[in-house]
């Protein structure tokens, strides 16, 4: 994987679209290449998930939060580069990869055969479920594990971020109802 590509080790700090399940297959201490694939391939995953929504939703605030997690997603790949490089850390595939990457397709697909305000509930419900999800595998499973104190550092501020994103999304899901 180029270095291109692991500039999404920013995606900790990004909203993903997929269910919290992949995570339970971390089971095993994650090392610092295969935590910087799981933030890559939830990055991709979320930026494709954002366009989804800025795409089909009509909706205000649902096009905003989509936005932002775009818009975020952009200004922490920035620096998620430069730590990358300075690291030399090539991503490594695993199993939680796969599973979110698997996932995402499935929960995209389904999303793509909703319109109007059941894809904006849809969208913005599996957002907020997600980062429930998200936060506690970062607080429980990626940081403990991450070796490299940089790394660790990224991944901290990416939970402070992710935690506003959570509620972001709570408010945005109260405002649908």
């Amino acid at each position: 994987m180029s270095i291109k590509h692991t500039a999404s080790l920013a995606a900790l700090v990004a909203l993903l679209l997929v269910s919290a399940t992949p995570f339970a297959q971390a089971a095993d201490k994650p090392t610092d290449p295969q935590i910087a694939h799981i933030a890559y391939t939830a990055g991709v995953i979320d930026v494709e998930a954002a366009k989804l929504a800025i795409e089909k939703s009509k909706t205000k605030e649902v096009v905003d939060f989509a936005n932002d997690m775009v818009r975020d997603h952009e200004a922490v790949n920035v620096q998620a580069l430069d730590l990358v490089k300075k690291l030399k850390v090539t991503p490594e595939d695993n199993a939680t990869s796969q599973a979110l990457s698997k996932a995402a397709e499935e929960e995209r697909a389904k999303l793509a055969k909703l319109e109007g305000a059941a894809f904006d509930k849809a969208y913005v419900a599996n957002e907020v479920a997600y980062h429930k999800q998200v936060n506690g595998a970062l607080e429980t499973l990626l940081i403990p594990s991450a070796e490299n104190a940089e790394l660790k550092s990224l991944l901290e501020t990416g939970l402070k971020i992710f935690q506003g994103h959570q509620q972001h999304a709570e408010h945005v899901a109260g405002m649908l109802k």
